[in-house]
C-alpha cells in the first residue's frame, strides 16, 4: 500500500466520519467514496467500509441515543440483520459490485436533493411495509458493505414514520446492527481482512466523535449533506461508467 495514498485516504475517512456521524450515519457511502476514488479493490473496500461503519455507527447511536424509539426500530431491523449476514457472506462478481455500489452511491447523492415534507403527522410504521423494507435495505447493506441508513433515514421521514432527530437515531442503530450482522457474514466466508485498517480506524473514531457530538446539539445538517452529494455522485460515475 503507498503511504501517499494511505494518507489521504485516512484524512478523507475522517471528513467523511465526521460529517455523516453529525446526522446520524456511519458514512459507509462515503468511505467505498474515497476508496474507489483511490482505486482500491472491491475486496478491500466492502470490509473496510462495514468495519469503519461499525464503528462510526456506535458513536453516533450513543450521541443520538435520546431521541432514540424502539417502536420505530424493530420492524425495520427484524428481517434487516439476518439479511445483512447473508449479504455480507456472499461474494458477488467485481462488475456486479462496481453497478451495486454505484447505484448506492447515486442514491445516496439523489435522496439528499429530495424534498422532506414536513406536513403530515407522524405515524408508526405499519408492519406490512416495514418488515418486508427492512429486509431488502438489509440484503443490500450485506452486498455493497453500507449500514442502510442512506434508505431507512429517507424513507422514515419521507413516510413521516419518524421526526428528524428519530430518524437518526433510529438509523444509527440500524446501521450499528446491519454492519456488524454484515461483518460477521464477511468474516464467516473464510475471506481475508485487510492488514492496513488501524490508521483509518482512529480517523473515524476522531472524525466519528466529533460530528455525531456537534449534530446530535447543535448542526443543521442540511449544507454538509449537499456537499457530500457532490463527492458520491462523482464517485458513483467512476464506478459505474468508468
Amino acid at each position: 500500500m503507498d503511504v501517499g495514498t494511505l494518507a489521504w485516504v485516512t484524512g478523507g475517512v475522517l471528513v467523511v466520519a465526521m460529517l455523516y456521524a453529525a446526522v446520524g450515519h456511519a458514512g459507509a457511502s462515503g468511505y467505498i467514496a474515497v476508496m474507489t476514488l483511490a482505486g482500491w479493490a472491491p475486496n478491500v473496500v466492502k470490509p473496510t467500509a462495514l468495519m469503519l461503519n461499525l464503528l462510526v455507527a456506535a458513536l453516533a447511536t450513543w450521541q443520538f441515543a435520546p431521541y432514540f424509539e424502539w417502536r420505530r426500530f424493530w420492524p425495520f431491523a427484524l428481517l434487516a440483520l439476518p439479511l445483512a449476514f447473508i449479504g455480507g457472506y456472499l461474494t458477488v462478481p467485481p462488475e456486479v459490485f462496481r453497478r451495486l455500489v454505484g447505484g448506492v452511491l447515486w442514491a445516496s447523492a439523489v435522496r439528499i436533493w429530495l424534498p422532506r415534507p414536513t406536513a403530515a403527522p407522524v405515524a408508526l410504521p405499519p408492519l406490512r411495509l416495514a418488515l418486508p423494507g427492512g429486509a431488502g435495505i438489509g440484503l443490500l447493506s450485506g452486498l455493497t458493505g453500507t449500514g442502510g441508513g442512506i434508505f431507512l433515514t429517507p424513507l422514515l421521514l419521507f413516510a413521516r414514520w419518524a421526526e428528524t432527530k428519530t430518524a437518526s437515531a433510529v438509523s444509527a442503530a440500524f446501521i450499528l446492527g446491519n454492519s456488524l450482522s454484515g461483518l460477521l457474514g464477511y468474516v464467516a466466508s473464510a475471506a481475508p481482512l485487510p492488514p492496513f485498517v488501524w490508521p483509518l480506524f482512529v480517523a473515524a473514531l476522531v472524525g466519528g466523535w466529533l460530528g455525531a457530538h456537534v449534530g446530535s446539539r447543535y448542526l443543521s445538517a442540511r449544507g454538509v449533506e449537499y456537499a457530500l452529494s457532490v463527492v458520491l455522485l462523482i464517485a458513483g460515475g467512476k464506478l459505474l461508467f468508468g
